[in-house]
């Protein structure tokens, strides 16, 4: 059976593909970290509203209300900042899924190729061995005959 010649490149695109699959793990949970940031930062954004609101009930000095709402303001921020990360690693999660589509389907079509390689070394194969199984058949019969021969 003749070796598939592009075998190099099949192996070549296994291992592209391989990789792109590793990147987009990473980029999956890149994501998955920079959402679990900003869901704290929001929870812990609503727990410090939570706690102003019932400072500002029992009274507050004009001091302790400007903490209260600079802090406020910079968790606003903090979260502000964390959704642009979010959206931007869904950019990323987004190039990655696309690369590695395309990875995956050149790999395809070298698999296919290598299949179609495959079955046509086998199928010519196949004819080979009926080839000589009819050979020897004839050789065979052509023996027979010649035994049975009375002329």
């Amino acid at each position: 059976m003749k070796p598939f010649t592009l075998q190099p490149i099949l192996e070549l695109m296994q291992t592209r593909a391989d990789e792109a699959t590793r990147r987009l793990a990473r980029l999956i949970a890149a994501e998955q970290d920079a959402r679990s940031k900003l869901q704290m930062l929001q929870q812990y954004r609503d727990e410090y509203a939570a706690r102003f609101r019932d400072a500002a009930r029992n009274g507050l000095a004009q001091r302790e209300w400007r903490n209260y709402q600079a802090f406020l303001d910079r968790l606003d921020e903090a979260i502000g900042q964390q959704g642009k990360a979010v959206n931007q690693q869904v950019q990323h999660t987004l190039a990655g899924q696309n690369e590695w589509q395309a990875h995956r389907t050149r790999l395809k079509a070298f698999d296919t190729l290598s299949e179609r390689h495959r079955a046509s070394e086998l199928a010519e194969e196949n004819r080979r061995e009926q080839k000589l199984q009819d050979e020897f058949a004839t050789r065979r019969d052509d023996t027979v005959d010649k035994k049975f021969d009375t002329r």
